[in-house]
């Protein structure tokens, strides 16, 4: 199925429509490349080549932009946009015609007459980034000339420059290549070309403002270093090529790196489960997630600003390979997950400098039990499981027994106890300086949740691999863990779970959407009466159109909106801010309480009917990482989030659809 994301002239000359959605090109090693329809860059992630120079860290932005002119005769016609304090110049977007992505960015502007297609896309596995310009339309005898001056950076992703007199002027120029090299310890940039000059000339651009960061209460302005004018000479025949790479790539590569990719992307486009719009789409999007990291393979949380995250992770990843059939990708993950244990622990994240993992998570190791679960239901490979992923499983229960960092242990009453103060481990992890927003110290409830999923999964694994003893023994804790969630959870008063379960016994009565676990997990907690009336509760209190808020409306401490700056935005993260991705686990527990019945599934598929429309007004062809828990809901964070596109795609085959693997296991307490 051939899924264009198509816009025409109302959206594209409309600035506030345009820069409201977003495209996105990845390179399967962490750099990327993004901007908004007309090309106006709106955040400091913007770019036509951020690369990463530590795979799948490291990474910098190296292109900012381009300027554009197309010029005809005594008349110029400018295709770039950019703000300056409140005014956009030039106005490109006056020019846009129409937006499609097809698969790639592929913008069409209006000249008179004359039409021209510009295509974007990134090369697999490299920091090359490929930009075409195609004329449509008889330029006359004479044809026209297009001007281009690249807008370079060459600053860490989180950051902005500014014009300074260290940067290295120096161009590079022989025939059919530039090479520039502005700052020592960042990679040289070349630009392939086909260009009839090259004008070495340099100059500094200043003032350009990103919107979206302004809002967000972070800089906001950053000067841009031009480092070279190429005319090329246009006529219908061939286009104008600018291969910006890391390495030395020519223009005359154009065609058989544009086939390449598009080969690519087909065939994962054609492996889709099914050959429907949404399932096309995430499929298609799972793809950007998965990277290399070293020779195995991580996922990228979130783009723009997010780096690999084991929670992110691990949650990800029946989404993004196990439903779409990558289990190759599915073992490369585990396995480089599963040697980055340390102390019964999981990294909560990869830093983007290449430092030492940060271990400060309780949740993201239990989650490795149920990916690996997931990975052997679909997969059905024993071996693998036993050879790469038993021990390592089995070392975790040990240390989490016997207790391993930040207070993480088993406590006396069979349930999982962790926290210290000033350190937030689950995951609504926000802070404001020195003030954990959502401590949850204790006993959180999805903790319990996913730690009796953890036993009940070694439970069977051992059980396959011969382990008689390890059987019992993990049987008996998770029979243990059972025995007691319920008396210690259950908030009669509300007809649902309490969040959390201090250490001297004090419940946490806020309505909060982890209690879903309970019943979401292959090996519940909590089946028949009181598993329907966790979901009822949930979806009466924190069902939205696009997710669960995390906390309910009527609560006291509860923020409707996710915006204004880091201290605000964050104070609301986990304070009522809806998450897509909850949607998974809610479906599924939904379906799972009203019995699998067609009317369940079907109720399960028309909840994610408002997303479906949401994959053409953000992220296009994907899902925010967040909406605002008030009407009307608007989208906020990453435009393009891992769990998000990963749990709606597997909630909607699995649950709305019924499309449960062929190899699968009856799964229960």
């Amino acid at each position: 199925m051939k899924l264009p994301i198509e816009f025409g002239r109302p959206v594209c000359g409309d600035p506030g429509e345009a820069c409201s959605r977003e495209w996105l090109e990845t390179n399967g090693i962490g750099g990327f490349a993004c901007s908004t329809l007309p090309g106006l860059n709106t955040r400091r992630y913007h770019a036509l080549l951020t690369a990463a120079t530590n795979p799948p860290a490291g990474r910098v932005v190296l292109l900012s932009k381009v300027e554009e002119v197309l010029v005809r005769g005594d008349q110029r016609c400018e295709l770039s946009a950019n703000r300056y304090g409140e005014v956009i110049h030039p106005r490109g977007f006056e020019h846009l015609g129409s937006f499609r992505l097809d698969p790639f960015p592929r913008a069409r502007y209006r000249c008179d007459d004359l039409e021209l297609e510009k295509t974007v896309f990134l090369v697999h596995g490299e920091n090359t980034a490929v930009i075409r310009y195609r004329l449509v339309g008889d330029p006359g005898p004479r044809g026209c000339v297009l001007e281009i001056r690249p807008l370079i950076a060459f600053r860490d992703y989180h950051g902005t420059s500014h014009a300074n007199d260290s940067i290295d002027r120096n161009v590079a120029v022989r025939d059919g290549m530039a090479v520039i090299h502005p700052y020592q310890g960042l990679p040289s940039l070349h630009f392939g070309h086909n260009a009839a000059s090259v004008d070495p000339s340099g100059a500094w651009f200043y003032n350009f403002v990103y919107d979206r960061e302004r809002e967000r209460g972070l800089d906001f302005t950053e000067d841009l270093y031009n480092p070279c004018l190429l005319r090329f000479h246009l006529t219908g025949d061939a286009p104008a090529v600018i291969v910006a790479s890391t390495m030395e790539r020519e223009a005359a590569e154009f065609a058989a790196l544009e086939t390449r990719e598009m080969t690519r992307r087909a065939a994962i486009q054609k492996a889709a489960p099914l050959d429907d719009s949404l399932t096309t789409l995430l499929t298609t999007a799972a793809d950007q997630y998965i990277v290399a990291r070293g020779d195995q393979k991580s996922v990228i949380a979130g783009y723009p600003w997010f780096g690999d995250w084991g929670r992110d992770t691990m949650i990800s990843l029946p989404g993004l390979t196990l439903v779409t059939g990558r289990y190759d990708d599915a073992r490369n993950i585990l396995r480089a997950f599963a040697r980055s244990i340390d102390q019964g622990m999981l990294p909560n994240r990869f830093s983007d400098s290449g430092e030492t993992p940060e271990y400060n998570t309780v949740d993201a190791t239990l989650w490795m039990f149920h990916a690996a679960h997931e990975f052997l239901r679909y997969s059905g490979d024993a071996d693998f499981v036993r050879s790469e992923l038993y021990e390592p499983l089995a070392g975790i229960i040990d240390w989490h027994e016997r207790g391993t960092r930040y207070g993480i242990h088993l406590d006396s009453d069979g349930l999982l106890q962790a926290g210290t103060p000033g350190v937030q481990l689950t995951w609504m992890d926000a802070k404001v300086g020195d003030l954990v927003i959502t401590p949850r110290m204790g006993k959180p409830v999805e903790i319990q949740a996913l730690w009796h999923n953890a036993l009940r999964v070694m439970e069977r694994l051992a059980g396959m691999f011969g382990d008689v003893a390890g059987s019992a023994r993990y049987s008996t804790l998770a029979e243990r863990a059972r025995d007691q969630f319920l008396k210690i959870f259950w908030n009669d008063a509300a007809g649902c779970l309490y969040d959390v379960v201090a250490a001297d016994g004090a419940p946490d009565a806020s309505i909060r959407p982890n209690q879903v676990f309970a019943v979401s997990l292959p090996f519940p907690l909590l089946e028949g009466e009181h598993a329907l009336q966790v979901v009822d509760v949930v979806e009466w209190e924190l069902l939205t159109p696009y997710g669960l808020r995390t906390l309910s409306p009527r609560d006291p401490n509860y923020r409707g909106r996710f915006d204004g700056g880091p201290l605000t935005r964050d104070a609301a993260y986990h304070q009522g801010t809806v998450w897509p991705w909850l949607l998974g686990p809610f479906l599924t527990a939904y379906v799972k309480v009203h019995g699998g019945t067609e009317e369940a599934r079907g109720r399960a598929g028309r909840f994610l009917d408002p997303l479906r429309a949401h994959l053409t007004e953000a992220g296009l062809g994907d899902i925010s990482e967040v909406f605002d828990g008030d009407f009307p809901h608007r989208p906020g964070g990453c435009f393009a989030q891992a769990w998000s596109a990963a749990e709606i795609l597997r909630t909607y085959l699995e649950d709305a659809q019924g499309r449960q693997p062929a190899l699968a296991a009856p799964a229960g307490g």
